[in-house]
């Protein structure tokens, strides 16, 4: 059932995915604002860098009136350097505000924008159909895109405050730091901005160190992300299954498995443990080196009396500065490969998601014609449903289904049962051929196994409708209807009703959805196989009494369903794909509905 893509995206194109849609929040409804915190965070940047300067400077003259013993030029600048603190301090409260209100703001338009896609059309679902790197999307959409949207602004302030910290403190070293006179072979030399020139060079050496010493960062970071999302989706299973591994006695098995996904997590991060051991060397390494270098530099000069004290303090701190502006790699460089890989996650998540929305493009695989139409009948034409790489699951079929038929599909296992309903749904993209709807009907499909919401009973009965949606005393006439009225008093308790209700009781839930929505098309896929007969009688009885003319489609292996239905389309192997031979169940007579009931009273003659 798996595609086998042509292709698998590179690291750079999933990056390019990822940015491709990311940079439309600069772009969309919330440019305003996203707009006037960037340019907000890049005026910011320049102003602490000037106040950052305003501290070199200060830090020059504190130490010249000390060196020259100077009381009231030290009590100046004490006096001086408060308002710069205090500055300081304030210019970084506003930072951090700005900084993380862009982020949040951005996390919170990438990942709504994500959902959205996924959300649409049944992706969501047709994900689990196909291959291809977007296991566990819901670790992509939620950490992944966290991080994916946090260091970007973060990198981005950082990689702008280094140019211009540089820019600003290399012309520190040139003007301050001046030249130097060396002996050479035949006379002196000098090196002009001998400062700078050591600077340049002692940070390429350390960015060159940081490239080959942890130049593994980012694919091992990758690997850890996989292995932590592999392991969370394994402690998911077993809870959403923990009645069935319970009643197994599978604890074992599963601790065996949790153990394998852990060893592999711990596997990995020794692997990261060893890159974040040899940057630390570097990092370390240049942190006690920076501030030690002008010192040395400088000290021929301070000794000869042509730099002064606060010159050389002044040099030493501005050598710093670029040192840190420079090194701003090497000191993000294990942040910077844990950022690639989850944009890379996220960016293969959207790659497999335009891959579905690429079905029925020319030039992609073929998809079902889905459309609507005036009129009353429920058509399917010339259709051929097809597995995603283009296998034949069901040939040529054409059937109508008008308002009030009410067909049963059965066939073998295997022959596209419950494939073709969802075609019929819109959930399953894959063939050719036409799916005609009535415009104004509403399809209503109850799988075997519906989907029970987080939240209260009554949410869990309403859903997809608001809670609120519903009245009170028509959901409690329908609960009674569908033979859950004990659990009346329960519809405002929240509880787990995935684990707490049965598996009979949830298709009674589905049962009363189906009575609040009064749809015109119902497809059925084994929505009463956990009733028991009584049950499934009255139930099927009551939607036929209630809704005469809407068009049913059943999918059942329970000879009983039978009863409830004028046709049957048969699915048979045959080569190429199943093939739908249809007939009359029973002899119409002027009054359907009548027959029906007739055919009920001989099912109940016959089991008495």
């Amino acid at each position: 059932m798996a595609q086998e893509f042509s292709e698998i995206p590179s690291r750079r194109a999933l990056v390019r995915r990822f940015w491709s849609t990311a940079r439309g929040f600069w772009r969309g409804d919330a440019r305003r604002i996203a707009w006037l915190l960037t340019i907000g965070l890049v005026v910011l940047v320049f102003v602490q860098l000037a106040v950052q300067y305003r501290l070199n400077v200060w830090n020059r003259d504190i130490f010249n009136a000390i060196e020259q013993k100077d009381g009231a030029g030290i009590l100046n600048q004490a006096l001086v350097f408060l308002p710069l603190a205090v500055l300081a301090v304030v210019l970084a409260i506003i930072a951090v505000y700005g900084r993380m209100t862009l982020q949040r703001l951005w996390r919170a338009w990438v990942t709504n924008t994500i959902v959205g896609h996924w959300l649409d059309r049944g992706h969501y679902y047709q994900l689990n159909l196909v291959s291809g790197d977007h296991q566990v999307p819901e670790s992509r959409i939620t950490d992944d895109a966290r991080i994916a949207t946090d260091p970007p602004v973060d990198f981005g302030m950082g990689i702008l405050t280094s140019v211009a910290t540089a820019a600003t403190f290399i012309g520190v070293l040139w003007v301050v730091g001046g030249s130097i006179e060396v002996d050479g072979p035949a006379a002196r030399i000098v090196i002009p901005g001998y400062l700078v020139i050591a600077a340049v060079v002692y940070s390429m050496i350390a960015s060159v160190g940081i490239f080959l010493i942890a130049r593994r960062f980012i694919p091992i970071s990758e690997a850890v992300h996989q292995a932590e999302a592999d392991f969370r989706f394994a402690l998911s299973r077993i809870r959403e299954n923990g009645e069935s591994v319970a009643l197994l006695r599978g604890e074992p098995e599963e601790r065996a498995g949790l153990r394998r996904g852990l060893g592999t997590i711990l596997a990995r991060w020794r692997a990261l443990l060893g890159q974040h051991m040899r940057a630390t060397v570097i990092s370390n390494g240049n942190a006690l080196l920076a501030p030690v270098i002008p010192l040395v530099l400088c000290a021929p000069k301070y000794v000869a009396g042509t730099m002064t004290l606060g010159e050389l303090t002044q040099v030493a701190a501005a050598f710093v500065q670029v040192q840190s502006a420079f090194n701003w790699l090497v000191d993000n460089y294990p942040r910077l490969a844990d950022w690639m890989a989850s944009v890379r996650r996220v960016g293969s998540l959207l790659v497999s998601i335009d891959q579905l929305e690429a079905v029925g493009k020319p030039g992609e695989i073929e998809a079902i014609k889905r459309m609507t139409y005036d009129g009353k009948t429920l058509r399917l034409r010339n259709l051929s449903v097809t597995l995603d790489d283009g296998s034949a699951v069901i040939k040529e079929a054409n059937v109508e289904i008008a308002a009030g038929d009410k067909v049963l599909l059965v066939g073998e296992s295997g022959t596209g049962k419950s494939t073709l309903v969802r075609a019929i749904a819109g959930l399953w993209p894959w063939g050719q051929g036409e799916i005609e709807i009535p415009h104004s009907a509403k399809l209503f499909l109850m799988p075997q196994r519906p989907y029970i919401p987080l939240g209260s009973l009554r949410r869990v009965v309403s859903y997809p409708l608001a809670a609120n949606e519903v009245r009170d005393g028509e959901l409690r006439e329908l609960m009674e209807l569908a033979g859950i009225g004990y659990l009346i008093e329960r519809l405002d308790l929240e509880a787990p009703w995935d684990h707490v209700l049965s598996g009979g009781e949830k298709q009674r839930v589905n049962f009363v959805r189906l009575f609040l929505h009064r749809p015109q098309i119902v497809v059925m896929d084994e929505a009463t196989s956990a009733l028991d007969p009584a049950s499934e009688e009255r139930l099927m009885k009551s939607v036929i009494e209630r809704f005469p003319d809407m068009a049913l489609v059943s999918v059942a292996h329970r000879p009983e369903l039978e009863v409830f239905h004028q046709r049957k389309l048969m699915f048979e192997h045959r080569p190429g794909g199943s093939r739908l031979i249809g007939g009359d169940i029973a002899v119409r007579s002027a009054n359907p509905f009548a027959a029906l009931l007739t055919q009920l009273e001989r099912l109940r003659s016959a089991r008495t």
